[in-house]
């Protein structure tokens, strides 16, 4: 989250909903990306009167791939859930991509029926079909944030800035069935957007260019013979 003070209260009411109903054991992390508002304030409340509320603050502002990594590396659970703090995800979906973990090791949310700006559903489809021509994909939404992945296949994967929308790829290199299933997309009706098409399109061709590399480059073994 960066900046999403208005949006905590709701988004934690609506998880710990949907977490209850589906009887598992879970922890939710809370991971603040330098907000300048009230955001950790309210996070620290929240941690405060539920023990099953953890959270990690930065210091600077980092964005959104050194959030999820600084998350992937103190969750404690075999799966992990990401989803973004601005409600436009739902977590009444989470159950959906729930149903096809285990055939699959990732579950990749798409949002078939966008709620955003003309100017940013236009950018979106330009940056998945350039990242998919030049990488090999097949993923039409790697930009929505609700996910599920497997835990231990994850940790294997070193994340930089940027590398947060090659998910399922960088999963892919790690032996993963990936699956994507389509999901609800809310408007957002509290706080502001923080991207931009021009900044974000930049940055993700270098981006694209360094996981094009992995993938031409990744090593390929196969042990015939073994005596150990």
């Amino acid at each position: 989250m960066y900046n999403e003070e208005e949006n905590l209260g709701p988004l934690l009411v609506e998880l710990k909903r949907v977490a209850d109903s589906q009887g598992y054991n879970y922890e939710i992390w809370l991971i603040d990306d330098g907000s300048t508002d009230r955001s950790l304030d309210v996070i620290k409340k929240m941690a405060g009167v539920d023990s099953g509320v953890h959270y990690l603050s930065f210091v600077h502002n980092s964005g959104q791939s050194a959030a999820l990594y600084a998350g992937f590396q103190h969750a404690k659970g075999d799966v992990i859930i990401t989803m973004d703090a601005d409600l436009q995800n739902d977590p009444a979906d989470i159950p959906k991509l729930l149903q096809f973990y285990g055939e699959y090791d990732m579950v990749n949310g798409w949002r078939t029926d966008r709620r955003d700006t003309a100017w940013k559903k236009i950018g979106s489809r330009i940056g998945n079909y350039v990242r998919n021509r030049l990488t090999w994909e097949t993923i039409n939404d790697t930009g929505c944030s609700l996910k599920v992945m497997r835990a231990d296949m994850l940790s294997r994967i070193k994340m930089y800035h940027g590398l947060h929308r090659f998910l399922p790829t960088l999963m892919r290199l790690e032996g993963a069935r990936v699956r994507e299933v389509p999901v609800h997309h809310r408007p957002r009706t509290r706080g502001t957007s923080k991207y931009g098409n021009l900044k974000r399109g930049i940055q993700g061709l270098y981006d694209v260019i360094v996981v094009r590399w992995m993938i031409r480059r990744r090593l390929k073994i196969e042990i015939g013979e073994r005596h150990v």
